[in-house]
């Protein structure tokens, strides 16, 4: 496991390319949820999501010769905008595989921050072999959007500025889907928390996290009809065991809870963040008694909405 000096290394090392996102409150939503509820803004993070660490990390942990050849990723969302963007930044060439149904907004967004697109097949298999032709042609070394040590880590920063504002923090909530973002959070929870426990929100639709608890080994969804778009994925076999180990819980929410909690942020926080991270907010009001007289930290993974597609 990562000592508490090595992922300070990490947050400094990553500093020039990230911007310190805002720790907000809301009296009203302290009134609702009878806790004092400090929210981490990962929708103003640079491209708009919190995966911006993780990628940023990764590619900075790559020797001179891997980051001339350059990064392949797989993704249909955030991770592809994060890793193009962080290897722009870096001056790393950037190369995305995205299934060809990945939305026109998205590719647009990938191509803006510089990132070369090949669209493949929308399935995993496809998705896989595509990549791995890239690698082949270019030299260029994958990194995979949430089962990544350094990807994990870099995420992990986003709770370490939470806990350097809130120290007293008593519980971290943050979204789960590949499992990047909750692993680095339970990591700097444990480093830099004082007794600080992370707990997991996942829809009751896209429940594998939940699943994976119980039953001790990574299960998958077999459908994932969610409003939650960026909690699909699952579960890997890096992320898991910190999982196993440090996150206390995952609650699980309904899709009526998630479009409530969308709606009270939007509507009393005055900002704009996905479906994906409302679920923390909602994990919050439906278990009211856990959370009673806490302070409890969460994570705003995200803004990156498609506003076609808003519930409201």
């Amino acid at each position: 496991m990562i000592t508490k000096q090595e992922f300070s290394t990490v947050h400094e090392r990553i500093k020039p390319y990230i911007h310190h996102t805002p720790v907000i409150t809301s009296r009203l939503l302290n009134e609702l949820s009878g806790a004092n509820l400090f929210f981490k803004c990962e929708n103003f993070q640079r491209m708009g999501a919190f995966k911006m660490r993780g990628a940023t990390n990764a590619i900075l942990n790559l020797t001179k010769e891997q980051q001339e050849k350059g990064v392949v990723t797989h993704s249909s969302g955030n991770f592809a905008q994060a890793l193009s963007l962080s290897a722009k930044s870096i001056d790393v060439p950037a190369y995305i595989v995205m299934p060809s149904t990945a939305p026109q907004v998205k590719k647009e967004a990938v191509k803006g921050y510089g990132g070369k697109i090949t669209e493949c097949s929308p399935t995993l298999d496809e998705r896989e072999k595509a990549a791995e032709k890239i690698m082949n042609e270019t030299g260029s070394t994958f990194i995979h959007p949430s089962n990544d040590m350094d990807v994990i880590y870099g995420q992990g920063t986003a709770a370490i500025e939470l806990l350097q504002e809130q120290p007293d923090l008593e519980l971290i909530v943050t979204p789960v889907g590949g499992g990047g973002l909750i692993a680095g959070t339970a990591l700097a929870a444990h480093h830099f928390g004082k007794n600080c426990k992370t707990i997991g929100a996942e829809p009751f639709e896209a429940d594998d996290a939940y699943r994976s608890l119980q039953s001790g080994k990574i299960e998958e969804n077999e459908s994932a009809n969610t409003l939650a778009d960026g909690l699909k994925t699952q579960l890997g076999d890096k992320n898991f065991p910190i999982i196993q180990e440090l996150v206390s819980e995952i609650i699980r929410v309904e899709e009526k809870e998630i479009v409530a909690a969308l709606k009270l942020i939007w509507e009393r926080m005055k900002i704009v963040v996905e479906p994906s991270s409302a679920t923390a907010l909602a994990a919050v009001l439906r278990e009211k008694e856990k959370f009673k007289d806490k302070k409890v930290g969460i994570i705003i993974s995200g803004g990156n909405v498609d506003l076609q597609k808003l519930p409201f």
